[in-house]
């Protein structure tokens, strides 16, 4: 008997869009975001033009998208720190995997390219704050309460202060290319804002 069944739309759309999230991806590691163009990740991925704007309204918004689904977990659930009641050893080990993956080029090729666009586009700056960076550091500063209702933060310290102290001098050093990404390193931003931030 012939196989009547319809191919299922849903998922050859899911196909096509992991196709075309895979190819800005590879593309952007390959010649760097100033060379990509949605004609290349097109073609790359196998799909015409009309079917990327169909769900993206922009390179960057493509850019945007491959960035969030390399980020998302597998399960897709959402994101939590460690908390085995020593903020020190969770936030060590919370950076030295922030660290590695600023170090991996499958990470910072579309890292970069997402800062360019931020830079210049307002709205996915908001896009990016509303569907990354905003959850993720509401994440983290769950962690940090609770580190404070156990007396190893200040119970006065500002959590968005304490974020900017132990992240910012990590993206100031990747985003300059100052110096290496290393465990060490990671490891010595978390004693310097503990240090600053215990009771």
């Amino acid at each position: 008997m012939p196989d009547t069944r319809k191919p299922n739309p849903a998922r050859r759309n899911e196909r096509s869009r992991q196709a075309i999230l895979a190819a800005a991806r590879e593309l952007i590691s390959e010649m760097g975001y100033a060379r990509v163009s949605i004609e290349a990740i097109a073609a790359r991925a196998g799909v015409g033009k009309q079917t990327i704007y169909r769900w993206w309204p922009s390179q960057g918004a493509v850019i945007f998208d491959s960035f969030l689904d390399l980020s998302r977990d597998a399960e897709g659930q959402g994101v939590a720190l460690p908390d085995t009641g020593d903020i020190e050893a969770d936030l060590k080990l919370v950076m030295r995997a922030t660290v590695a993956e600023f170090a991996d080029p499958r990470f910072e090729a579309p890292i970069r390219a997402l800062n360019a666009e931020i830079i210049n586009d307002p709205e996915l700056a908001a896009q990016y704050r509303e569907k990354l960076a905003g959850p993720v550091d509401d994440a983290k500063k769950t962690r940090l309460r609770s580190a404070q209702q156990a007396g190893q933060l200040a119970a006065d310290a500002d959590l968005d202060l304490v974020l900017e102290v132990l992240y910012a001098p990590l993206y100031q050093r990747w985003l300059h290319r100052s110096g290496p990404l290393t465990a060490e390193y990671a490891d010595a931003l978390v004693e310097v804002t503990l240090k600053a931030f215990r009771p």
